[in-house]
């Protein structure tokens, strides 16, 4: 099944009063990768969480395939196709590895676990480890397998490095990789780390204050190190 497009149009969400993002607008073609910059506060996980429909929207559509749907609450958005990895990572502490990931499967058959076990062979090993039981970077694997279960079309992964062992960065990011060069999923991917996260992906936008203030290539804003001092910060390329 081919992943559909996302487009975002003068999107404006918050929070109760507090207006965060002001007239968003961007969009990702079927099976592309779009990398958030920014620095922290700046509206990067406020446009992820309210794409998902998890704050109030004062104005903007949400298109998925061409339809608006902005309307929707979290739920219904996740049954259209979108799905969030949050930074947060929400795995059921209580339950295994394995009941875990049956919670992601939604209509599909329970063999079909054996798909995160191939994308993530460390999980396969701590299958009847609780979730309280992983480390950081295997919650995070687990976080992430579990939304892929679903087999969204637009795939939200906010932070999915932060915390994370080099080695830990290195096997997760490739498994992502991976995945996005099927073409089957759009996948937005807000990240710190600058270097993997135009490495990931050839389309990148900035976030100020809630507002983009940049959009282009990968290479681009790699080539143009004033760039990134001003809206990211001192010494993040290297």
């Amino acid at each position: 099944m081919p992943a559909e497009s996302l487009e975002i149009r003068e999107l404006s969400a918050g929070y109760g009063p507090t207006v965060v993002l002001e007239n968003v607008s961007f969009t990702v073609p079927a099976g592309g990768r779009l990398s958030i910059l920014g620095r922290n506060g700046m509206g990067k996980t406020t446009l992820l969480s309210s794409l998902m429909g998890l704050t109030k929207r004062y104005g903007g559509e949400i298109r998925l395939d061409g339809t608006d749907v902005a309307s929707l609450k979290s739920c219904d958005r996740a049954m259209r196709g979108l799905g969030l990895v949050p930074q947060t990572r929400d795995i059921f502490r209580s339950l295994t590895v394995e009941e875990n990931l049956f919670a992601g499967l939604k209509n599909r058959p329970r063999s079909a676990i054996a798909e995160a076990y191939e994308m993530f062979p460390r999980l396969h090993e701590r299958r009847r480890n609780l979730g309280w039981q992983l480390s950081g970077g295997e919650q995070q694997m687990l976080s992430t397998a579990r939304t892929i279960l679903g087999r969204p079309s637009v795939l939200l992964l906010d932070e999915p490095l932060e915390g994370l062992a080099p080695v830990i960065c290195d096997e997760l990011m490739a498994a992502l990789t991976r995945l996005a060069s099927t073409g089957e999923m759009t996948i937005l991917l807000v990240e710190q780390r600058i270097e993997s996260a135009l490495d990931f992906a050839d389309a990148v936008l900035i976030l100020e204050r809630g507002r983009i203030v940049w959009q282009g290539t990968s290479e681009a804003l790699r080539s143009d190190q004033d760039l990134v001092e001003q809206y990211i910060g001192v010494g993040s390329l290297h």
